[in-house]
């Protein structure tokens, strides 16, 4: 137990110092622009299509769903606002984080881990290249901005998927449909959903690139890596998720 106690805090320790240094280096130039937009490209393009089918799945099962139920209370006319703040305040946040903590946490802590066993990050070390600014700084930053982004891109997705859902049992126009969704949609529904978006984004970096720069030696190490990433940064969303919404309920 003393073990897993040293483990724990040193491990803590070691992922609080790799983080600081990430706020350390994103202030100190050069800042490598084109490896940024390399991996926003990367991991939006990369990312889109599964986003696209599960946001039209959600929005379309979640409608579907939902219509008996609400049609016994009389609330049918409820659907399509019910399901777009369903969406937009909760489920298209976090399933889209969870889609890209295994997409995208996996495959930075593989291909880190990968370079860092081949010892690639030891010779960008030796020709004056700072691995961690090029490598680490520019990764954190694009999921921090793309898995917003992704978000509401799975928002419109959903609500289309929703409207999709509606039409089956139903027969209304895409008009009337949307009308009723932005009516009774506010600011407040919005903002709290896409400000922790950025926290999702940014942890699903970090944790990726920290698994993957701090691999051991070893093949078997690339593997543990991909998958611990992908299961620190699953933990770490919905940590974040349920602080969120006790935040957004007490000022909000």
């Amino acid at each position: 137990m003393i073990v897993g106690l040293k483990n724990i805090f040193t491990e803590t320790g070691t992922i609080s110092l790799f983080t600081a240094r990430f706020f350390k280096e994103i202030f100190i130039p050069p800042f490598q622009i084109n490896e940024f937009l390399r991996q926003c490209y990367a991991i939006g393009n990369k990312s889109l299509p599964l986003v696209s089918i599960t946001a039209f799945i959600m929005g379309l099962v979640l409608t579907i769903q939902s219509r008996p139920t609400m049609a016994k209370f009389g609330a049918e006319t409820w659907l399509p606002s019910m399901v777009s703040l369903s969406l937009i305040r909760e489920i298209a946040p976090v399933i889209t984080a969870l889609i890209c903590a295994g997409k995208v946490a996996s495959g930075i802590g593989a291909e880190l881990g990968s370079m860092k066993v081949t010892e690639q990050i030891d010779a960008m070390e030796v020709s004056a290249v700072n691995p961690y600014k090029y490598l680490v700084v520019t990764r954190i930053l694009a999921t921090t901005l793309m898995v917003p982004i992704l978000v509401l891109y799975a928002d419109c997705i959903g609500i289309f998927g929703g409207y999709i859902g509606y039409n089956i049992h139903g027969s209304t126009s895409m008009y009337r449909y949307f009308s009723d969704v932005f009516e009774h949609l506010e600011f407040m529904d919005v903002l709290p959903a896409v400000i922790k978006t950025f926290f999702f984004g940014f942890f699903i970096g970090m944790i990726g690139c920290y698994k993957g720069f701090n691999a051991s030696n070893g093949t078997a190490s690339v593997g543990i890596a991909a998958n611990s990433a992908v299961v620190s940064a699953s933990l770490s969303i919905f940590i974040i998720d349920m602080l969120a919404v006790q935040i957004t309920d007490f000022f909000f």
